[in-house]
């Protein structure tokens, strides 16, 4: 089926939110040079955003977190919404997240009253007109690129998405194997795996795992600062400054836990005594203050095996969307068309 031509649309931001930005799946091959990948903090969500309107997994979307966004297309759009449950409206008509959704020009598009986790994500068929910054267009604020929304802003969008007949917003307009994280329960539990400190620290596999943490109202995506009880390594001395991944559990001088983020100081001299598995760190991306949660150890075996399933859901996720996609002419992102230099699959 031939492709329809590329128009443009102005989306035009009514209220942004707490904090919204331009958002990725992060830098690639950066943090050989001392900067962060950063990206969404749930990558699970956003790349699920963009498979879901047909785009690549790395393609720029935005990232909404807190209060309520607003925004009212110039053209009919094609778009998703995932992360945490909220409430999202079409025109006053409420629609399913975790879906994709048409919308109508003009029509007024409002996402509010998160709840659960912190962050929604909000994907559109087509290329946001976003600037980059080494490859991608995630905010790196130290380096002066905050890529933050704000009302009245005007984004463009260039899409080859011109209508499609859905008689009936509310309602779902396919029916897809989407892998959609439960956020539900009060206590979450996220799988750990040993750290290079860990059997240095006597007693610290049963007391994360038997103690409940709070997420305390200093983290941001630096890292998660947690209030519970910790036990400091024994008999180490000084560490060397070492490179330190995401998902680490550092314990510093003060009697508090941290969990790195995605845009974590590369380097530490603090012990880490365990990392979180990559299949649990899209969770951890959504845990805002006073979020409570418990940590299970795992194997590296039951660890990678996880993330297997984790992709493998999403594989199958992308195989359906194109293969249905392209069935009824929706668009697609070309095959030639490369994700963006810079920007990390999920």
């Amino acid at each position: 089926m031939e492709a329809k031509p590329e128009q443009d649309v102005a989306l035009t931001v009514g209220e942004a939110g707490w904090l919204s930005t331009f958002q990725d799946l992060g830098r690639e091959d950066s943090e050989y040079m001392g900067v962060p990948c950063g990206g969404a903090a749930d990558q699970h969500s956003a790349a699920t955003a963009n498979i879901l309107v047909g785009n690549r997994r790395g393609a720029a979307l935005m990232e909404i977190m807190g209060g309520r966004f607003v925004f009212t297309p110039s053209e009919d759009i094609f778009v998703s919404i995932t992360g945490t449950p909220a409430e999202v409206t079409v025109g006053g008509v409420l629609v399913p997240m975790w879906e994709p959704v048409c919308v109508p020009a003009r029509a007024k598009v409002m996402i509010s009253k998160a709840t659960h986790g912190m962050r929604n994500y909000l994907a559109f068929s087509g290329n946001l007109d976003a600037s980059r910054f080494m490859g991608s267009v995630a905010p790196e604020s130290r380096m002066g690129f905050p890529q933050q929304l704000v009302a009245g802003q005007k984004v463009r969008l260039a899409s080859r998405y011109h209508s499609f007949s859905q008689p009936y917003l509310g309602q779902p307009l396919f029916r897809l194997p989407v892998p959609v994280p439960d956020f539900s329960p009060e206590v979450w539990t996220v799988d750990v795996v040993d750290g290079p400190e860990t059997d240095r620290t006597p007693g610290i596999r049963e007391l994360l795992s038997g103690s409940t943490y709070t997420v305390g109202p200093k983290s941001n995506h630096v890292g998660l600062r947690l209030n519970g009880p910790i036990i400091h390594p024994e008999g180490l001395g000084e560490i060397v400054s070492h490179g330190v991944p995401i998902g680490a559990f550092e314990i510093p001088h003060g009697d508090e836990l941290i969990i790195l983020g995605r845009s974590r100081t590369l380097t530490a001299g603090y012990p880490i005594v365990a990392v979180a598995t990559k299949a649990s760190l899209p969770l951890l991306g959504q845990a805002s203050p006073g979020r409570k949660m418990t940590f299970r150890w795992v194997s590296q075996k039951a660890a990678v095996e996880r993330w297997r399933e984790q992709q493998r859901m999403l594989c199958e996720l992308e195989e359906r969307v194109h293969t249905l996609f392209a069935a009824v002419g929706l668009p697609l992102a070309d095959a030639a068309e490369a994700t963006p230099s810079g920007t990390r699959a999920a």
